[in-house]
Formats: C-alpha cells, sequence, structure tokens
C-alpha cells in the first residue's frame, strides 16, 4: 500500500487547504495518510521577516509547541486531530490564532486541555525542530509547508488555491502518486496567487 505523509504547519493557510484535498482523496482512493508537523518558525530561524510576518511565526512557534506535546502523548493520531480542530476554527471558521482558540481547539478533541501550558513552555522547543527536521530529511532539502511524502519521495506542495471536486481532488492525488513514483520526476511548479480559498469546490 502506497505510504504517504503530509507535513504541515498550522498557520499556513496552503497547507490546510492541501491537507482538505488530500484526506478527501485518499478516502476516495482507498489510500491513507498521516499528517505529520513541521514548523515555518524552526524554517525561519535567523531570517529578518515583516513584523506581520513575524507575529505569524510567533504563533507558528507556540502553537507548533502544544502540537509537539499533544503528539509525544498521543501520537500521530493526536497531531492530526488538534491540527484538524485549529484548521477548522482558525481556516474555515476565520477566528484568530490566540489562547483561547488553541483552548477551544483542545476542547474538540481527545488531548488534555493541560496541554494549552505548552503554548509558553520553551522545554518542547526541542522537540518541535527535531518534528521540523524531520520533515526537511523526508523532503531531502529546505522547503516550507506543505511536503508531502509519497513512499518515502519528498516534494513541496502540492499548493492549491482552492479545492477541487471530489473526482478532481481524487485525479491530482492519482497524478501525484504517479509522479512519486517515476524515478526522475523533481520539479513542476507555476507562478500561484493567494491567499487560499478555504471553501470546498461543492460550495462555489
Amino acid at each position: 500500500m502506497t505510504a504517504i505523509d503530509l507535513y504541515v504547519d498550522p498557520v499556513c493557510p496552503f497547507a490546510w487547504v492541501t491537507s482538505r484535498w488530500l484526506l478527501d482523496a485518499a478516502t476516495a482512493t482507498g489510500r491513507s495518510v498521516t499528517l505529520r508537523q513541521m514548523n515555518l518558525a524552526v524554517l525561519n530561524d535567523g531570517h529578518d521577516t515583516a513584523p506581520a510576518q513575524r507575529a505569524k511565526l510567533g504563533w507558528s512557534r507556540r502553537v507548533g509547541r502544544v502540537l509537539a506535546a499533544a503528539t509525544a502523548g498521543g501520537g500521530p493520531g493526536a497531531f492530526s486531530d488538534l491540527y484538524e480542530a485549529l484548521g477548522a476554527l482558525v481556516h474555515d471558521g476565520g477566528r484568530e490564532l490566540a489562547e483561547s482558540t488553541v483552548k477551544e481547539a483542545l476542547a474538540a478533541t481527545s488531548c488534555s486541555p493541560a496541554l494549552l501550558d505548552a503554548l509558553d513552555h520553551p522545554a518542547w522547543d526541542d522537540a518541535v525542530r527535531a518534528a521540523h527536521q524531520r520533515s526537511q530529511d523526508a523532503l531531502g532539502g529546505r522547503s516550507g509547508s506543505p511536503i508531502i511524502a509519497v513512499d518515502n519521495r519528498g516534494f513541496f506542495g502540492p499548493v492549491l488555491t482552492d479545492r477541487p471536486t471530489r473526482d478532481a481532488g481524487a485525479a491530482l492525488l492519482d497524478a501525484v502518486v504517479t509522479a512519486a513514483s517515476t524515478p526522475g520526476f523533481a520539479v513542476l511548479q507555476r507562478p500561484y496567487q493567494g491567499p487560499p480559498s478555504t471553501d470546498s469546490a461543492e460550495d462555489r
């Protein structure tokens, strides 16, 4: 069976759209997907960023700690559950990332409410960095969110600005799996504009 991992940072709207497509398409095609942590704050350590970007990366670091703590206690399943709950509030629900939002997301999962304490606990930073490094190792280079790995062959993306229909999404996943299984395939890219739409194709 094809092993598919998707590395995501919850502050990234593009990764959220990709995860919605991938999970739906995997169900439609009888495949399974494991969501895993990466971290844009770690990726950008030591780089100058604009004030708005710095604020976003600050939340990447803080929420990353909570997700690392959740993963330590419950594995990838706990990460996935909390990522889903956060994304539903922030990307689909339009909520700002805030302590109250993280608290609400935790309450929507089986995760302990005490994980909220990890937001400002730097003891989790090593675990966040290790999780991020695994995403870069899966890719074999340096890149942002999302990263997909198909049978241990990693690529940046797919970056989607809209969520495709069910049939189109299944076809796209078939194409990604085919590309990943082609030894000489390296890059396919075109310019894109954001921010992405988080509405499903059926809602438009």
